[in-house]
């Protein structure tokens, strides 16, 4: 009897320290508007916040301590009746084993947000409905941080959630709003959607898991050859660089990285930096500056 009731206790323990996937902070700046403190852009912040982190996204259990890091900044740059328009700019990290530090992992700036809104409105996520716009666009980037964080420990884990974005882009292109189309140009959600899940970037999916579970995770016991696997994780992406120069994808994955890699190359073990830094400097030229700090 005495189990019975402890292994009950145990269930009980185990449900409560469940949790949702994403430890999200969110913040709104109006400032732009000429209206900062209006009580609309509180509540929508309010609102937000507790969508993204009270929302179940998957069928995963997580615990507290497995939720995903992840912040996300909207700016309002205008405002007319119930019609927002604005930007928002996206960053997620996972930890590294062995250690206090949390690595980089997405870091998007989103410049087609766009969305009507009234106050207090119900915020609802139906995959097959695309009913607010804002709704559409924070359920695209939460599925697309949860698939590449995914990604970061299994490869290909990402695929089931970067599936989710597609719908949620398929879904939402029907409507008027910007940044779910084709025609939206090649910094869209739908253009990133569209490699994440195209055979020709199928090398990024190797390379981050490559970059962090077999390369990041060492770090704390094996510097030397952590070290020699990153580099060995970044020349895949010099395959799909020399497929399609700039693409999006690689350029995101360096506007998340950069100063991270240059701490890794710029301390520690010696290992060859010739070819990889010049690899760097063809991947991502506008980071050049980053690049040069590379002297060890």
């Amino acid at each position: 009897m005495r189990k019975f009731i402890l292994l009950l206790l145990f269930v009980a323990v185990a449900n409560l320290t469940q949790a949702q996937e994403l430890n999200c902070s969110f913040a709104i700046d109006a400032t732009q508007t000429g209206q900062p403190n209006l009580q609309v852009f509180q509540t929508l912040e309010t609102q937000l916040k507790e969508f993204i982190n009270n929302t179940k996204w998957t069928n995963k259990a997580y615990k507290n301590q497995e939720r995903i890091d992840c912040n996300m900044s909207l700016v309002i740059s205008s405002i007319d009746g119930d019609n927002f328009t604005g930007t928002l700019q996206i960053q997620s990290s996972r930890p590294i084993f062995d250690s206090t530090y949390d690595s980089p992992v997405y870091n998007y700036f989103d410049r087609q947000v766009n969305f009507r809104y009234k106050e207090f409105e119900p915020l609802n996520f139906n995959i097959n409905n695309s009913e607010s716009n804002i709704v559409s666009v924070i359920a695209f980037h939460v599925y697309t941080i949860i698939g590449l964080d995914a990604d970061t420990y299994i490869q290909g884990g990402g695929e089931p959630y970067f599936e989710i974005a597609k719908q949620i882009v398929n879904t939402a292109a029907g409507t008027s709003f910007s940044g779910w189309k084709s025609k939206d140009g090649n910094q869209s959600r739908y253009q990133y959607n569209d490699a994440l899940l195209s055979s020709v970037y199928k090398e990024f999916h190797q390379a981050l898991y490559k970059y962090h579970r077999e390369g990041m995770d060492l770090m704390a016991s094996k510097p030397k050859e952590a070290k020699e696997i990153i580099s060995e994780s970044l020349r895949l992406l010099k395959g799909i660089n020399d497929r399609r120069p700039n693409s999006y994808l690689v350029r995101t994955f360096f506007d998340a990285k950069s100063d991270e890699i240059t701490a890794i190359y710029s301390g520690g073990p010696q290992v060859d930096i010739v070819q990889l830094v010049e690899n760097l400097n063809r991947m991502a030229p506008t980071k050049r500056s980053n690049w040069e700090e590379i002297k060890f």
